[in-house]
């Protein structure tokens, strides 16, 4: 047994809050770059290390903590967004607004909403910034808002984006303040265009400069993309997650995206810089200092998938300032942010390839790291036939791939989630998701909207999650512990100088860490039992010497605090949930008819236009529902003959040509599997009720 079984509208005004003693850890040198009283970026600092000095709640006194106040967000919809807090105010998004809510009580103080639904003003669901007095929030219209701290009107929004509005551009980052600019990165949905790196005058909304993801004609890089062709226009590399700055260096951070389209790698020979890259620009001009690309000619999505962090890190008998990048497939990139030098050797390894894509010959690798991931042989033992392994998570999604499957291909799952850095430990904690996924894609490259587990993880093995520490001075794994995939959200780890690591799981659970062992010391159910939600990232602030942790779940948002007296909803789950991986699909459909082929279509403004290609090889549902006694009607709607079969050999429809169908009724209820006999890799499942 772990150790945790131990144990409206309203006006307030709220003065500047001064921390005691109590609450502060023995800080490091560098202490007051962090967060201690006040957690006044999404990243906790500037540097977006999520860490505070704050101590109160610790290894010692965590036996004492419990809910202080809960309070649901009036509005509509969840939050994902990372509180901030400033000056006893907590300010964080939840579906269309902007809230502002007491940090001691939760009692509401102002809430935003765009009047007008047409302008598509919904806030980032990545949090906010914070900075003179205002309030400033990305928007899915592309643009960036600022609003009064104090009272919640609108103070001015401006376009981040193209003008007019390209589909498919947002600002999906919490902006960063810092010297009276605003730091915002655009993403492009996918749908082409070009991800870009902005900086806003705080004060007026203008814009100072803009960085284009995609080099045009004549620029550093744009060599890297096919000459004599306009597809670097539609080059992709949004910017998703936030960025970090280091004014002292004058440098501000993001990392990029895939390139577009997604996986049509035929379409864009090269390198295709600088996609899934990390870049460093100049605060004052948006010129590049330097940038590394993670993936090469990417056709995995396989990028930089969680926002970046800032460390200090004793290597070679010097301090070095530091950045820390996470690749897709768990893989931490280790850099002086500086210059850009790695500060672990990086080496250019040999991947599969495939002449068709285009494929680059190497992918760059840490020397000596490891990966938060299973490596392969946690499932060589697991891929049941017909699915065949392939080990290297770059194995291109091809064609003509029917069977085989890749590790953690090709969408990897270390993604969207921060990271966390303690000065404490000097460890680096992240989450992830292991998993394997079918390497196919559809012969046409423009359909982006084909993720290849979206009907394909029926069959396969349920993914694993992880939270780990690593060891940045060797890039190895300190401590890890292994969770059901089920219970992997959208959190992320806060790190405490309370010798604490603080994680919300998927099922409406807060966890505490020891950061030091990673051994479980508490845990708090705050939603009731068999939950499933998004939760937000946890943060950490002070109001008069009383130190609170804060979490987003779902519509509400929760704080604790030592000896709150706000109860669990339920116990901690003694089984953990199913596996939540979004690629199992939707829930059964009630139906009286599966089809044994899906059409796959492409949303009508995404890359390419409205496209679409026909699956032969997956039902359509792939989960359907019917009631004992019903007749379930399968119907050919493909090219080829298909004979389905029950997976137990109980059933079989015979062969069905094309356009024509067979039929099964079931007389008890339960839940069965059926495979197509001539492709067995096409699975369904059939759930049958009273």
């Amino acid at each position: 047994m772990d150790t945790f079984a131990r144990r409206c509208v309203a006006t307030l005004a709220l003065g500047a809050v001064a921390l005691t003693g109590s609450l502060r850890a023995q800080a490091p040198e560098q202490a007051g770059d962090y967060s201690s009283g006040d957690w006044s970026f999404a990243g906790g600092d500037q540097g977006s290390s999520r860490y505070s000095t704050l101590a109160q709640i610790s290894t010692d006194t965590i036996d004492r903590l419990g809910g202080a106040w809960v309070t649901r967000l009036d509005g509509g919809g969840s939050s994902r967004s990372t509180p901030v807090v400033k000056d006893g105010v907590m300010f964080l998004t939840a579906g269309p607004s902007v809230h502002a809510v007491s940090g001691a009580t939760g009692e509401a103080i102002w809430r935003w909403q765009s009047d007008n639904p047409e302008a598509r003003m919904v806030p980032s669901w990545q949090g906010l910034g914070l900075g003179g007095g205002l309030v400033f929030v990305g928007l899915a219209s592309a643009q960036v808002a600022a609003l009064s701290q104090e009272t919640g009107e609108l103070v001015w929004a401006s376009a981040a984006g193209s003008v007019p509005p390209q589909d498919g551009e947002t600002v999906t980052t919490a902006p960063v303040y810092a010297r009276g600019q605003v730091f915002v990165g655009v993403a492009n949905g996918d749908s082409g265009g070009q991800g870009r790196v902005v900086a806003l005058d705080a004060a007026t909304g203008e814009i100072d400069w803009a960085f284009f993801v995609v080099p045009r004609p004549g620029e550093f890089g744009h060599e890297t993309w096919p000459q004599g062709s306009d597809i670097w226009e539609v080059g992709g590399g949004g910017v998703w997650l936030n960025g970090s700055v280091d004014p002292e260096l004058g440098l501000v951070y993001f990392s990029t995206g895939n390139p577009a389209p997604m996986f049509g790698g035929e379409l864009r020979e090269g390198d295709n810089l600088f996609t899934a890259a990390v870049i460093a620009l100049d605060m004052e001009t948006g010129e590049r200092r330097w940038h590394f690309q993670v993936v090469r000619h990417d056709i995995w999505d396989a990028d930089i998938a969680t926002p970046m962090l800032q460390y200090e890190v004793e290597m070679g008998g010097q301090t070095r300032k530091a950045l820390a990048a996470m690749r897709a497939d768990g893989l931490l990139f280790l850099f002086d942010r500086e210059t850009g030098e790695p500060l672990i050797p990086i080496e250019q390894r040999p991947v599969p390839q495939d002449a068709g894509l285009l494929t680059a010959d190497t992918q760059p690798f840490p020397v000596g790291a490891e990966s938060i991931i299973p490596d392969c042989s946690y499932w060589r033992d697991r891929v049941p036939p017909p699915f065949e392994l392939s080990c290297s998570a770059f194995t291109p999604p091809s064609v003509d791939q029917e069977t085989v499957v890749a590790l953690s291909s090709p969408i990897p799952m270390v993604r969207v989630t921060p990271m966390a850095f303690s000065p404490q430990t000097g460890y680096i904690y992240a989450q992830g998701r292991g998993h394997v996924g079918r390497a196919k894609r559809f012969a046409d490259p423009w359909i982006s909207d084909n993720r290849p587990g979206g009907y394909l993880r029926l069959g396969l093995p349920e993914s694993t999650g992880v939270l780990a520490a690593v060891d940045p001075t060797t890039n190895t794994v300190a401590w890890k512990q292994d969770l059901p995939g089920g219970r992997l959200g959208t959190s992320g780890p806060l790190a405490t100088a309370g010798g604490l690591v603080f994680w919300g799981a998927a099922d409406g659970q807060l966890d505490a860490y020891d950061a030091q062992t990673g051994e479980r010391v508490w845990a708090f159910q705050a939603t009731p039992a068999g939950t499933r939600l998004r939760p937000g990232p946890t943060a950490t602030y002070a109001i008069d010497g009383k130190q609170f942790v804060t979490i987003p779940m779902g519509s509400e948002i929760w704080a604790f605090a030592l000896d709150g007296t706000v109860p669990p909803r339920d116990e901690p789950l003694d089984e953990p949930l199913a596996d939540l991986v979004r690629w199992t699909g939707p829930p059964p459909r009630e139906t009286n008819e599966v089809e044994t082929s899906t059409l796959r279509e492409n949303p009508s403004w995404s890359l390419g236009g409205s496209r679409g290609a026909l699956d032969e090889h997956a039902f359509n549902p792939q989960r359907a529902q019917i009631t004992v006694g019903a007749r379930l009607r399968i119907v050919n709607n493909g090219e080829l003959g298909h004979t389905v079969v029950a997976q137990d050999d109980s059933w079989t429809t015979g062969l069905i040509e094309p356009g024509l169908f067979g039929t099964v009724t079931f007389d008890q209820p339960g839940t069965f599997l059926f495979h197509c006999d001539e492709h067995p890799w096409a699975l369904g499942e059939i759930t049958v009720v009273p």
